[in-house]
């Protein structure tokens, strides 16, 4: 048998076998959907099992900041295993949990200096929401148990994330959710009321107020966190209006409301900093992370706290009831250690602040397009919204964008050699997020495949 035909034998058979057994995460499943197999990835491109090459234009799903196949990464995860492959912190601790916790701390703004290691966002997500609830608890003030978050916000799938999770859609199956997770609205500026339509930062304001709003609607006694992403990825990358997020820190102090600070996506470069509420100039009380703390070689996550958060159960009796077998894993942490020395090596927040404009300039070449409508994003986080009707934004009805996006785009865009997310949880989206270590080539020839794809699914319609 020659090489290629048992290639294909392979192929064929690991396509049958994820058929028969594999349940695929947010995905479909049918007599004629066969997922895609990704068997390797170098730098920003990866590879399928038949060998073809695509640009990796989502850093797997916003994880893989330093670029696919770092030996090096892979080489720490294995010295580490060979000397402890596993132990909880159960009351325990382990050395690379303490060193990773140090490191993150030391990176972290304000006085956030306690870190909770999960396994992944999700788990983050949850873990503040708990801390919240029990802080408020020792404090006196047990009835403080609420969350406000935006609308098409995504959160996580937990059922405490998922109640904090503004998608109606994702939310129906597993109702009823916990309770306590309320809305207020998102800051698409593209969107905007026509009474804020030429002014950032007076959209800005009125989205914060409405954080206020709901507050004092529900009862400032009741509300014990504001759960907000520094760019909203749900809905195809917000940035924050100017002083947005000033003006939201006021108010959670106004009312004694925790400000999370959720940057599962937005943390460890993504939008430039190590943290993305530095990029924004405010600091939270939590910060939510995971994702790109390992760039995606070992699963791991963390919640940042402040001193103060912590203090209640700093009395040699109180417990934080609360914990993860895996969390801080002794594997992963070694792994999220060797990472940032990457980052500290090469530079690599400093070649996202100095590459993000260049990133920007390429894509809003895309403007010529009829179907696009909006450009928007932060770093290297971006969001292309689609649009039937440019001068008007209008948009697409369910049926219109079912089409669009996974009859057209989604198929087009892969085989044209470019993973990125075409998504329509808000209005429709195609959604970009390469590894950190990209530059004018790649963002060359993902505009250049964009282009055409949306060329022509343009003149489809």
């Amino acid at each position: 048998m020659t090489t290629i035909n048992a290639a294909q034998t392979l192929s064929t058979d690991l396509a049958a076998k994820a058929k028969r057994h594999l349940w695929g995460h947010f995905a479909r499943h049918g007599t004629d959907i066969a997922p895609p197999i990704i068997t390797r990835g170098e730098g920003v491109t990866i590879f399928d099992d038949r060998g073809k090459s695509y640009i990796d234009g989502l850093s797997g799903l916003f994880v893989v900041q330093v670029g696919h196949g770092r030996e090096e990464l892979a080489a720490a995860a294995a010295r580490q295993a060979e000397q402890l492959s596993f132990f909880p912190l159960w009351s325990y601790a382990t050395p690379p949990a303490i060193e990773l916790a140090e490191r993150i701390a030391n990176y972290a703004p304000g006085d956030l200096n306690r870190v909770f290691f999960t396994t992944g966002g999700g788990e983050a997500v949850e873990s503040a929401w708990k801390l919240a609830k029990q802080f408020f608890k020792l404090t006196g003030k047990p009835g403080k148990h609420k969350v406000i978050s935006r609308s098409i916000a995504y959160h996580g799938t937990p059922q405490g994330a998922l109640a904090i999770t503004g998608i109606p859609a994702f939310k129906a199956p597993f109702e009823p959710l916990t309770p306590g997770g309320f809305r207020a609205p998102n800051t698409n500026f593209y969107r905007a009321p026509d009474a804020y339509a030429h002014d950032q930062e007076a959209f800005g304001r009125y989205c914060a107020d409405r954080i206020a709003e709901a507050i004092e609607f529900e009862g400032p006694d009741t509300v014990a966190a504001v759960f907000l992403e520094p760019v909203q990825n749900a809905g195809g990358c917000f940035p924050p209006p100017p002083g947005y997020f000033q003006r939201v820190r006021e108010i959670c102090d106004q009312y004694d409301v925790l400000l999370v600070s959720d940057e599962v996506i937005c943390a460890y470069g993504r939008i430039g900093s190590m943290f993305a509420c530095d990029d924004f100039g405010y600091i939270p009380d939590i910060i939510t992370s995971a994702k790109g703390l390992t760039s995606g070689y070992s699963p791991i996550g963390a919640m940042i706290a402040s001193d103060r958060l912590f203090e209640p159960f700093n009395d040699g009796k109180t417990m934080f009831a609360h914990g993860y077998t895996f969390g801080g894993h002794p594997v992963s942490s070694a792994v999220a250690l060797a990472n940032l020395d990457i980052f500290e090596r090469e530079g690599i927040n400093t070649h996202v602040k100095a590459n993000a404009p260049i990133f920007r300039a390429t894509l809003e070449k895309l403007y010529d397009l009829p179907i696009v409508g909006d450009v928007r994003g932060e770093g290297f986080f971006y969001g292309i919204e689609l649009v039937k009707d440019k001068a008007t934004r209008e948009t697409f009805n369910g049926e219109e964008s079912e089409h669009l996006l996974r009859g057209f785009l989604t198929p087009a865009l892969w085989e044209a050699g470019l993973y990125c997310r075409a998504d329509d949880r808000g209005d429709p989206v195609i959604q970009l997020a390469p590894p950190l270590i990209s530059g004018q080539k790649e963002f060359d020839e993902i505009y250049s495949i964009l282009h055409s794809v949306l060329d022509e699914a343009g003149r489809r319609l």
